[in-house]
């Protein structure tokens, strides 16, 4: 029973984030970001303040899920603060989840990303201003489905690390900051139109297959890097070209395949402060610079991040020659 309700809290409340609280109030306010501004400023001080509340794992997953039922209710007719709390609770849930996801195995976090990205592809064609009832059913299940998680705190029950390397935080918000700016600017272009033109099964296929991609093929953190980026500049190669089929094959894989590999780096940081101020710049900072390279139709200077990265990573190469060599 507890192995299907954290599959079920960890699938729903993704789900939750997407067609709510990312797509939902997006567009339903027009994408006015003095509006929607007070979302993420809530979703930052959600991340900090949750991690430093002493009250236990769990009551803290009740509390903000609970909290986040009631707000549901009013969507999408949001003001200022009830925008504000929204952000707080789901920037609370974040390092929440990270922590709870200490516990699960890879079968359980595949199955969770699986049926989350499932279902998010099937209801994305509802109009954003209709989604209430989605949102209040994904809260329910999330919410219930917490009362039946383990009530212990996470300990060392895996190999954790104490930090990342400043590049190692660096590769992953720039992976966010790609697919936010790729996945808001296809969202406003009726021209390839993916999720709405035809595509839900080969997105959802590919979706698939890059959890299991992710999660059953081990490769070096290097390799996974560049092959993340090489499918990152493949996916937006694609968007420039008009290709709808083949954006929605290579896309949602390396949406799911960057996804886990960032999952799997964030739980094994011990201190839930710390996943705290990483889900900061990963899932806030990040996301909302891609928001805004799409809504200011910057999209056409992406290509310029690709060229960096690839000087860099031929520098990185010379120099470890020039090393072997000495």
């Amino acid at each position: 029973m507890k192995n299907i309700a954290l599959i079920l809290f960890i699938a729903a409340e993704l789900c939750y984030y997407l067609l709510i609280a990312q797509t939902g109030v997006v567009e339903y306010f027009a994408s006015d970001l003095f509006k929607i501004g007070f979302l993420p400023v809530g979703g930052v001080v959600g991340c900090i303040l949750s991690t430093y509340l002493p009250l236990p794992h769990k009551l803290k997953i009740n509390i903000f899920l609970f909290l986040q039922l009631l707000l549901t209710f009013f969507y999408p007719d949001f003001n200022a603060v009830t925008l504000f709390s929204l952000g707080l609770c789901v920037g609370a849930l974040a390092p929440l989840i990270i922590d709870t996801l200490k516990y699960s195995n890879k079968l359980q976090l595949g199955l969770s990303l699986a049926i989350s990205y499932t279902i998010g592809t099937l209801l994305f064609n509802y109009t954003p201003a209709n989604r209430e009832y989605i949102g209040i059913f994904l809260s329910f299940i999330a919410f219930t489905s917490s009362l039946f998680l383990n009530n212990q705190e996470s300990k060392n029950k895996k190999h954790f690390i104490k930090e990342f390397s400043s590049g190692g935080l660096l590769i992953m918000i720039l992976w966010v900051f790609l697919d936010s700016a790729l996945f808001e600017t296809l969202s406003r272009d009726i021209t390839i139109p993916i999720w709405r033109g035809g595509f839900s099964f080969e997105i959802i296929l590919f979706h698939i297959l890059g959890v299991i991609a992710a999660i059953a093929y081990k490769i070096e953190n290097n390799q996974k890097d560049l092959l993340i980026i090489t499918l990152f500049a493949l996916s937006y190669f694609f968007y420039f070209l008009r290709e709808p089929i083949l954006l929605s094959i290579v896309y949602p894989f390396v949406i799911s395949y960057y996804n886990v590999v960032i999952l799997q780096n964030l739980i094994k940081i011990k201190s839930i402060k710390r996943i705290g101020v990483y889900m900061v710049f990963i899932g806030w900072i990040a996301s909302g610079g891609g928001l805004i390279v799409a809504l200011e139709e910057l999209t056409i200077f992406i290509p310029l991040i690709f060229l960096i990265v690839l000087l860099r990573v031929i520098t990185i190469q010379n120099t470890k020659k020039e090393s072997y060599y000495v």
